[in-house]
């Protein structure tokens, strides 16, 4: 039996997911906007909070994939009817993966020093790059627990749960920024890019409390670990595997571009920063619509409703493409107050500014991509996003950063490079969806 599949649907879905996507930018760019317009250290503490924000994405998109993993499982086991079979895999799955934050962080804090020396850090952007991270990191388990529970939520088709976590921790962290980095007349001394960090941790232990209050609260998933293991943690680990991999390769990209950035100069780094960060709010904007299909596509694919796949692809194809658009028109309306959010160095907006346009047309081609990313997530291809992902980074970026860096393109040719990267990635996964489940939905 077909699903109807419509727009109100998608967006009772798309629209919360969307709103909850960009609280993790919204820390780092509230970061980067309140330390950019500091009146000591401002520049340097920009580029500062894009290195470390660059190292954090990586942790945070290795093993921030349980929450595709658990989505994708869950949402087929409800769409089969069998949801009871998976009900202690949630908490097995955030046990294991908190566990790994916790030696994460013994394993990089003391070397936190070597670690961004690798990003090119020198000098006071080094020293100040140091005492962001090593607050920071303490919020990094809170962070993943937070993540986890969302897939789950994601799993049982409500985004409206995590939508109300995130914005509460979003707006914490904009209070408390203020409030710590600037401080308070004859209460509290300005902290500068420690209070920064200050605010990020306290905002994702406020998230993380949250979160346990609504699972445990709207749903009958218990987070009390049990033993023996869930069957489906084997497919679990297999999904992480391929999903760490796979992001290893996207953090490459990541690595190379603010190495380089970082290489040509402190202004370049600071305008990197900023162009970057809102790269990947505009990312996080449109992944309302890849969660939507993360979420629809693992049930329908439980449900073997392929004819119901076909019809969800189309349309998040032309919703994508629409946000993509308007993100990119906004941008060019606001292009140059945007830039005077995060500084007041005319030679960082000057970078800035002559990079922004290529931003803003990425964001269709990157709307494409993110998309079918979220569905093959949905349908547990971890695999294939594995090899498409090592492709478009091993041949496609890797190359091109190399070539541009050696014309001595700067900033253009990091943003070119992104370009090339995510046309790699986007068309592979069209075409296999489309070649797999049309001949799928023709033979029911």
């Amino acid at each position: 039996m077909s699903t109807s599949i419509n727009l109100k649907q998608i967006n009772k879905l798309a629209i919360p997911a969307l709103i909850s996507g960009v609280s993790e930018p919204i820390l780092s760019l509230t970061d980067a906007a309140i330390i950019g317009n500091m009146d000591y250290n401002a520049t340097t503490s920009l580029a500062a909070v894009g290195i470390v924000g660059t190292f954090f994405s990586m942790l945070i998109w290795v093993l921030g994939q349980t929450r595709s993993a658990i989505s994708s499982i869950v949402s087929q086991y409800l769409g089969a009817g069998n949801i009871d079979k998976v009900k202690d895999l949630p908490a097995q799955a955030i046990f294991l993966i908190t566990s790994l934050s916790l030696i994460i962080i013994a394993v990089t804090f003391p070397f936190a020093t070597t670690i961004f020396q690798f990003y090119n850090a020198s000098g006071e952007i080094l020293n100040s790059s140091v005492e962001y991270y090593q607050i920071r990191v303490f919020g990094f388990p809170f962070t993943l627990f937070t993540i986890a529970v969302f897939g789950t939520f994601r799993g049982l088709q409500n985004t409206y749960y995590p939508m109300l976590i995130a914005i509460t921790g979003a707006l914490a962290n904009i209070v408390l920024d203020f409030i710590f980095v600037y401080g308070i007349a004859d209460k509290l001394p300005a902290m500068h890019i420690k209070g920064a960090a200050y605010a990020s941790v306290i905002a994702q232990i406020i998230m993380a409390l949250l979160s346990t209050y609504f699972i445990l609260k709207k749903t009958d998933i218990p987070l009390l670990v049990k033993f023996p293991f869930n069957p489906e943690i084997k497919r679990f680990a297999i999904m992480i595997a391929n999903l760490f991999i796979r992001t290893l390769a996207l953090n490459l990209a990541l690595y190379l571009s603010t190495s380089f950035a970082t290489k040509y100069g402190e202004n370049y780094i600071a305008a990197y920063t900023i162009a970057i960060n809102l790269w990947f709010l505009g990312a996080f904007l449109i992944d309302g619509y890849a969660s939507a299909g993360n979420i629809l596509s693992g049930k329908l694919l439980g449900a073997k409703d392929y004819k119901s796949l076909i019809t969800l692809s189309d349309k998040l194809i032309k919703y994508g493409i629409s946000i993509g658009v308007i993100i990119a028109i906004i941008g060019a309306l606001i292009y140059y107050p945007i830039g005077n959010l995060f500084s007041n160095d005319q030679a960082v907006l000057n970078e800035f500014y002559s990079v922004f346009w290529m931003v803003l047309l990425m964001q269709p081609l990157c709307a494409l991509a993110f998309i079918f990313d979220g569905v093959f997530k949905g349908l547990g291809e971890m695999k294939y996003l594995r090899n498409v992902l090592l492709f478009s980074t091993l041949l496609v970026f890797s190359p091109i950063i190399y070539l541009s860096d050696y014309l001595d393109y700067k900033l253009y040719g990091i943003f070119i490079a992104f370009t090339l990267w995510i046309i790699a990635r986007g068309i592979p996964l069209i075409i296999k969806f489309r070649k797999t489940f049309k001949s799928l939905a023709q033979n029911t």
